[in-house]
């Protein structure tokens, strides 16, 4: 497992497990295989409404709490200062937790007006030592700098949608410039086109891998945290196996290429729904 080092310090596994669209009593096998397939980073949200299972999973899985690094987030609706501390005692419970690793804003909804106040609210919970990091999720750039301007936390990280077809290049940029980290939701598109493309089936059969490890390859080798989602056992173990090859320049140069900014999900700034 490769790790990153976050702005705060913190050690965060760069390839972790994501739980999106996965039921409550899926989510509970799901996260058991993924914690014996190596993972230890385990990517949950209220509004996934599967916190219960993946903690059960946890419970179960016999490994020590300081070994696993988990994150969950604070929904749109739970906005607002006394809103998101509720909110973060409540996924708690669920859980079966006394602390989570990392707690992010799910979505800016800029028409709201809230997630500067939301934000405000898990300094709190950082400086009381409750969670081990904050950070946000869909943040486009204005929302960033808003955030630095008038937090005093900088976020660890912002999670976006990003795969070799919506490849965040500027957001990218500005999170380098100013010490965030990216981490990529639908890593894989989802399991769209980008798994059918040609460029990198040709990278694949050279490194006799398949076409989802390379782009899972590719995040890694561009700094990116990733969270790939499966509930299929054989791809969960899959997915972390991309530490034994490296993509060369010239095979990440050719899937930088391929940028279509083609989003599966919403823009940020259109996503205002409670």
């Amino acid at each position: 497992m490769n790790f990153v080092t976050l702005n705060n310090g913190l050690q965060m596994p760069q390839l972790g497990f994501g739980v999106w669209q996965v039921e409550n009593d899926e989510a509970q096998a799901a996260v058991t295989k993924a914690l014996q397939s190596g993972y230890i980073s385990i990517d949950t949200a209220m509004i996934y409404k599967n916190e219960a299972g993946v903690g059960k999973a946890i419970h179960e899985s016999g490994m020590k709490r300081e070994d696993l690094f988990i994150t969950t987030k604070v929904w749109n609706s739970d906005q607002g200062y006394e809103n998101t501390i509720r909110a973060y005692e409540e996924s708690l419970q669920r859980l079966g937790l006394d602390y989570v690793d990392l707690y992010l804003i799910h979505w800016p909804t800029p028409e709201f007006d809230q997630y500067i106040e939301t934000y405000q609210a898990m300094e709190e919970l950082y400086r009381a030592g409750k969670v081990k990091a904050i950070g946000v999720c869909n943040f486009e750039i204005e929302h960033l700098e808003r955030l630095l301007n008038e937090c005093s936390v900088k976020p660890v990280l912002n999670q976006v949608e990003c795969h070799p077809y919506l490849q965040q290049k500027d957001i990218k940029a500005f999170c380098k410039k100013h010490d965030i980290f990216v981490e990529a939701w639908s890593p894989l598109d989802q399991g769209g086109a980008v798994l059918e493309d040609e460029t990198i089936s040709a990278i694949a059969k050279a490194h006799g891998k398949s076409n989802a490890q390379v782009v899972l390859r590719w995040h890694l080798q561009n700094d990116t945290i990733v969270i790939p989602k499966s509930v299929t056992p054989s791809r969960i173990e899959e997915n972390i196996n991309v530490f034994d090859f490296t993509l060369s320049d010239e095979e990440m140069h050719s899937i930088d290429q391929l940028d279509r900014n083609a989003r599966k999900g919403p823009h940020p700034n259109d996503l205002n729904v409670r």
